[in-house]
């Protein structure tokens, strides 16, 4: 007993500065925003309790269900549509050729760029005079966008940025298509299964919980979007930097910008926090959801 108490002694030693560093940088802020929430509170005063005002001036704001709709849309349109095109890449990527590791590196890169550089490169491929995609259109005959000036595509433009940033997406499918047993496709092949059925059939079943995994990062880091959306809504800002900017009629004033223009803008630090706390439990409901019906189509090998 005394040697297994020495051990856990000393595992807590090792975990003690995690622990101490949990507690002050995650455990206390999470508790103290939660009531801040119900407080009026500007960094410069001492925080009042004002009840739930906090959530119903934001369940009446105009810009609240704006930014909140402008998160869904990135979120329901944006993570189906980096699954699909990042499992593209991977089963492509997949194929046994020569210099397919060049490949690989090539699709991957984008991946490794910061959120700032490549959003600032999208900015002028977005230009709507002098940018690279306007000019390809312009040579096959198609008019030119203002992607960043025009509130009808200006979330387009973002969902199309987001394919560059795959990779990290493609990497995962790409291992775990790697994983799924090749006799299963010998298997179906002797069968006369074709290449469609032999993907609906082995490659999704065989990957699903991957899948779920990527659904789930996905799904959580669509509802945070918040850099791409900061830098975008600047972009065409004729007075200068604006951090309070949320693009040509908020159509890029996303759940997360408008947190942090409530909180650093506005200094409305009890609003925010309780901004914040709506965010996480529209996000565990979603989470809750997907987990609950992750049954009916992720498989697990027994």
């Amino acid at each position: 007993m005394k040697e297994k108490a020495k051990q856990n002694i000393s595992g807590f030693a090792f975990a003690l500065p995690w622990i101490i560093g949990f507690l002050c940088f995650s455990a206390y802020p999470i508790i103290t925003s939660m009531y801040y929430s119900f407080t009026e509170f500007n960094m410069f005063q001492s925080p009042e309790f004002v009840g739930l005002s906090n959530y119903r001036t934001l369940f009446g704001e105009e810009k609240f269900w704006k930014s909140l709709y402008n998160t869904l849309y990135m979120t329901v349109l944006g993570t189906p549509l980096n699954l699909i095109f990042g499992l593209f890449m991977a089963n492509l990527l997949n194929k046994k050729l020569k210099g397919m590791s060049i490949y690989r590196t090539i699709f991957y890169m984008p991946t490794i760029v910061p959120a700032v550089a490549s959003s600032l490169l999208w900015i002028w491929i977005l230009n709507p005079t002098q940018g690279l995609l306007n000019n390809m259109l312009k040579t096959i005959g198609l008019p030119a966008l203002n992607w960043l000036g025009d509130p009808n595509v200006t979330k387009p433009a973002l969902l199309l940025m987001g394919l560059w940033g795959t990779g990290g997406i493609m990497l995962i499918f790409l291992a775990a298509l790697q994983d799924v047993p090749r006799s299963l496709y010998e298997a179906a092949e002797i069968d006369g299964a074709n290449a469609v059925r032999r993907f609906f059939s082995i490659t999704l079943p065989g990957i699903s919980p991957v899948i779920l995994f990527q659904l789930i990062m996905s799904v959580i880091n669509n509802f945070q979007y918040f850099t791409q959306a900061y830098l975008m809504t600047n972009a065409n800002s004729s007075g200068g930097f604006n951090p309070a900017s949320g693009g040509p009629e908020n159509s890029l004033l996303f759940y997360a910008l408008y947190l942090y223009q409530n909180a650093f803008s506005f200094f409305k630090m009890g609003k925010a926090s309780a901004m914040a706390w709506i965010l996480f439990l529209i996000v565990a409901a979603v989470t809750f959801i997907i987990f609950k019906t992750q049954r009916k189509w992720v498989s697990y090998d027994e």
